[in-house]
């Protein structure tokens, strides 16, 4: 059960950025660097939840 904790943290980081990112691109001030980690960040997290899935589907095949 913790792989599914973990998932669902992992979820909820995902959303976490993308709300920030939503925010940083509604502002104009937003420094682009800044806009570019994010959306680096939130792949990252998006490639984790993805690889958990498939060691998930994996386990259970």
């Amino acid at each position: 059960m913790a792989i599914q904790a973990h998932l669902v943290e992992l979820e909820r980081k995902h959303k976490l950025l993308e709300n920030e990112l939503h925010e940083a691109l509604v502002h104009l001030s937003t420094d682009d660097l800044r806009i570019v980690e994010l959306k680096r960040r939130k792949l990252l997290v998006k490639d984790q939840i993805e690889r958990l899935r498939q060691n998930v589907d994996d386990t259970v095949h």
